[in-house]
């Protein structure tokens, strides 16, 4: 590349440039709406001011136990003000988030704290028994912080050495952050549930947190002192970018420990909540609730889907009861939403149902992705935009992981071609519109949540009456999808399915326990290669199981 007169003295420098990082909205909230509301739970309350000074009071007493830049600090924590405060105070430290699943199991947990080298974790009471077992499989100590919350009235017993708000007052709340040295210096480790073996360490930049968060602002045209419910788990993509979101506009964190549609709509209602995102169940939830559960609810409410393709039924059902739906896609490796369906004015002129169906299709790009595509994974021509040739969805741009955490061949083929591969198989229609057909991998996405059919395999594999087993999804009004399985058993063995189920929940998170299974010869192609597609065309005669 050659030079030119605007290459010569017109450098970087202190004055002209500075790292993107989301931290900033942060500051800039308690500078400009110091008195604001920032986080409600509960009978607690805390202003912009005051989470600013919290934030870097956890920076300045991580820092002064020795954790610094590249550290990971996990978290086993629900929609609560400590974790929202993590997402701040961690990276404020220069150290990286790693918010862990609350509805995994303890090896889960113990090989994410290996894998992620964590120094430290923040543990809810509620999971404080799954973190003591993962603990016990580690080779090295962690600095372990109990975060109290008044809300939780359940049992469990304290883990750590000391308490979270213990451990803030150690902390100086003119703690000075100068941001990060680098905005490619990595933010959060997330890991994905969704692939075979163990799970992937997606790692999140300064620079993608801080431009997601942006867009999501764009795509939702967020105002000003949104009030915003967390009915999206934290723990999930960072709540897709949301804590840092919210802090970008002033708004209000509504914190909720648990999905119950009473305590939502109550929650609305009291806190005139104007925004909140959730996979396809927690709409479902919502639209099937009692109709007086949503009395007394006088105001427009605006929430984002994401997850498995949401069924043009409950997207319709949601315009009903007077919500405003936004329909999105992304993944973990995508810093969770980067990809939007827009809606055009045209649209209003039809029904309600068509309206819904054009609706239900994963759409276009973030505004500040740089691209979405669909091409042919294998020589990475684009698809005709003809709503029928099948391809691979594909990303490009600054919303998109580093890579994944000591993986260096994953990362590789995750990036092969210079596009982000996501394994979802779909088609552009004539409009640009990208719509998901299939997915490659066989991922089922249940309440938002990945399930990898050979995980749920390998776990019936186990079972001794078991000859052979496969996996495929069934469509679920609440989940989403569930796992269904079939199943081929040892001559002259004999098992029920709920035996069948009973095993599965011994080896399995709760979430991944098959729902419906069949006994049954396998489908299989002249090479022995179970035919899931045949599968798929059965699931709906395949009953579900109470779990």
């Amino acid at each position: 590349m050659r030079s030119t007169i605007y290459d010569f003295g017109l450098d970087r420098n202190d004055a002209n440039y500075t790292p993107l990082t989301p931290l900033s909205f942060l500051a800039r909230a308690a500078e400009v709406y110091p008195a604001r509301t920032s986080i409600v739970h509960g009978t607690q309350r805390y202003t912009w001011r005051e989470t600013d000074a919290r934030c870097r009071r956890l920076a300045s007493a991580l820092v002064a136990r020795g954790i610094g830049r590249g550290d990971t600090v996990a978290a086993m924590l629900p929609n609560t003000p400590p974790m929202i405060e993590a997402h701040f105070g961690v990276p404020m430290a220069g150290a990286v988030l790693n918010t862990l699943n609350t509805r995994l199991d303890a090896d889960a947990i113990a090989f994410m704290l290996m894998h992620g080298e964590a120094r430290a974790v923040l543990v809810d009471r509620e999971f404080a028994d799954v973190i003591r077992r993962a603990l016990l499989r580690l080779d090295r100590p962690l600095l372990v912080i109990d975060c109290d919350d008044p809300a939780w009235q359940g049992e469990g017993e304290r883990v750590g050495e000391v308490e979270y708000e213990a451990l803030l007052a150690e902390g100086d709340p003119a703690y000075a952050f100068a941001g990060p040295g680098d905005e490619w210096d990595a933010i959060a480790l997330n890991y994905t549930s969704g692939t075979t073996g163990n799970p992937k360490g997606v790692v999140y930049h300064h620079r993608g947190a801080y431009l997601n968060a942006l867009s999501n602002v764009l795509e939702w045209d967020l105002p000003h002192h949104a009030v915003y419910l967390w009915t999206l788990p934290l723990f999930h993509c960072n709540g897709w970018c949301f804590a840092w979101t919210i802090a970008a506009r002033a708004g209000v964190n509504v914190c909720l420990r648990r999905v119950d549609p009473a305590a939502i709509f109550a929650l609305m209602r009291e806190h005139r909540v104007t925004h909140y995102c959730g996979a396809p169940i927690v709409h479902n939830l919502l639209v099937n609730a009692p109709a007086e559960l949503r009395e007394g609810l006088g105001h427009r409410v605006h929430a984002m889907v994401a997850g498995a393709a949401p069924p043009a039924a409950m997207i319709a059902a949601m315009e009903e009861i007077g919500f405003d739906l936004t329909h999105t896609y992304g993944l973990t490796e995508t810093y969770g939403p980067a990809a939007v369906c827009a809606k055009h004015e045209s649209w209003e002129a039809l029904d309600v149902g068509a309206r819904a169906r054009l609706n239900a299709r994963q759409g276009v790009r973030y505004h500040l992705q740089a691209g979405l595509t669909v091409r042919d994974p294998k020589t990475l021509d684009e698809v005709p935009a003809d709503g029928e040739t099948m391809g691979e969805l594909m990303f490009r741009g600054n919303i998109t992981m580093k890579g994944y955490l000591k993986n260096p061949t994953a990362t590789q083929a995750a990036f092969e071609g210079g596009w982000f591969h996501t394994g979802d198989l779909g088609v552009r229609q004539p409009d640009g519109y990208v719509k998901i057909k299939d997915r490659s991998k066989d991922i089922i996405i249940s309440g938002g949540e990945n399930i990898s059919s050979l995980e749920v395999e390998d776990a019936l594999y186990s079972h001794p009456a078991v000859m052979a087993a496969a996996v495929v999804a069934k469509p679920d009004a609440r989940w989403g999808e569930t796992p269904c399985a079939f199943i081929e058993l040892k001559r002259g063995a004999t098992v029920t399915a709920a035996e069948i189920v009973a095993h599965c929940r011994a080896h399995l998170a709760a979430f991944k326990v098959p729902r419906a299974v069949e006994f049954c010869e396998l489908p299989r192609t002249s090479t022995g290669k179970v035919q899931k597609f045949e599968l798929r065309k059965r699931v709906g005669s395949v009953s579900a199981i109470d779990v």
